[in-house]
């Protein structure tokens, strides 16, 4: 079986399967932004499953720029101690664990942020949602500076906690993404204009992170294979992306696409039908990115039958399998399909029968962080969880806590 053979890394690390739980919002640390102890029981109950790597949802590097209410904040050893009980939840087992380190520039909801900051003041554009978000502050030099440094800080933290690497979080419309895309990036200076300076701040934090772990502790990144929105990050743009940090040594790239306002990790309509008929969304990019560059390639989205995984790996079209919602209703995922127990995944779309509604992908999210939530409850997943359920959770994020 090609899903469990191991991989090793540039760094020398190596990888005990091919298997990989990517990022998903659990919104689960408590009031001051710390792991919680039911946060800490999800990735213990993970790490048993068998998967080679778990990546968590957002860490934000900035107490003053949070994503959601109640993300995990690594800024600096105030939470040490939890972070070392969540670093320590695949002791004994052949998982590891990486957080996603993010800053969410433009995506951050106003009613839990003093201001908002991006490259440029490009507002976010999302109906029936857009006064969540107030209109961004351009970062000044100097804190692009300092963000750069508490990118390489937060890792260093979680290193000394004693995670086994890092993924910076460079997709989604996030901050990191902003600066690469020329529609949210506008800037004149050296972080704006050519592809070259766009990328110059991706490249300073991984050069920050690379100085301050060492050269044998993984690094990794989610990058959009494409913004699917007119003046964007383009897959072209994003191939020479992927050149440049294969040269700077990236340790493992995880291939996403879309934003908040154009979310095409969740929406079918930006799809290609050539890759729906192949299940994975973003296929056709991985394979020509295979082709130029020699950094392990990871794709997520849309794997849903263990043969279409098995023939992506056995083709060389990708070295790591993605999977994020379905590790909500199959906590022990990997040595299911290890253990021929499953071949298909079976993942339940929740829906209110309000078209407006079910077309967002808040409902979604929502629906799979309450699943998250009980398995570290030590609950077995609620495939019937009603949709108005994670509606009304839904609701609560836009009103202060």
């Amino acid at each position: 079986m090609q899903l469990n053979k191991p991989l090793t890394l540039p760094c020398g690390i190596t990888l005990n399967n091919r298997i990989a739980k990517s990022a998903m919002s659990e919104n689960l640390s408590d009031k001051y932004h710390a792991p919680t102890q039911v946060l800490i029981n999800a990735y213990k109950n993970w790490a048993k499953g068998g998967t080679g790597l778990l990546i968590t949802g957002n860490v934000m590097i900035d107490a003053k720029a949070i994503g959601e209410p109640y993300n995990v904040i690594v800024q600096d050893e105030s939470h040490f101690n939890l972070l070392k009980k969540w670093a320590e939840t695949v002791k004994g087992t052949n998982s590891h664990i990486w957080p996603q380190l993010n800053h969410p520039g433009r995506q951050a909801l106003a009613n839990i942020n003093k201001e908002v900051v991006a490259p440029s003041a490009v507002p976010l554009k999302i109906k029936g949602g857009g006064m969540l978000f107030a209109k961004p502050r351009p970062l000044q030099h100097q804190e692009i500076l300092d963000i750069i440094e508490r990118f390489g800080n937060a890792a260093a933290i979680c290193k000394k906690a004693g995670f086994n690497g890092v993924q910076i979080h460079g997709a989604h419309g996030y901050l990191v993404s902003q600066f690469l895309s020329p529609y949210t990036n506008q800037r004149t200076d050296e972080w704006g204009g050519a592809l070259e300076n766009r990328a110059k701040f991706v490249l300073e934090i991984y050069k920050d992170i690379r100085k301050k772990v060492g050269s044998d502790f993984p690094i990794g990144i989610k990058i959009n294979s494409a913004d699917f929105q007119r003046g964007g990050f383009t897959e072209e743009e994003s191939i020479e992306i992927l050149q440049i940090l294969d040269a700077e040594g990236m340790d493992l790239i995880e291939i996403s696409g879309g934003s908040y306002e154009r979310p095409a990790m969740m929406m079918g309509d930006v799809k290609k039908q050539s890759t729906v008929k192949r299940e994975a969304y973003f296929m056709d990019y991985v394979e020509k990115a295979k082709k130029i560059i020699k950094t392990p390639l990871m794709l997520t989205g849309g794997f849903r039958t263990v043969e279409v995984m098995e023939n992506a790996l056995a083709e060389n079209k990708v070295d790591v399998i993605g999977l994020a919602r379905p590790f909500t209703v199959y906590p022990n995922l990997a040595n299911q399909i290890f253990n021929n127990e499953i071949t298909k995944l079976d993942v339940p779309q929740p829906k209110t029968g309000i078209n407006a509604i079910d077309k967002t992908n808040s409902l979604d999210i929502a629906w799979h962080e309450i699943q998250i939530k009980r398995l570290g409850q030590n609950k077995a997943p609620k495939r019937n969880l009603s949709a108005y359920v994670a509606l009304f959770k839904t609701l609560q994020k836009g009103f202060k806590r």
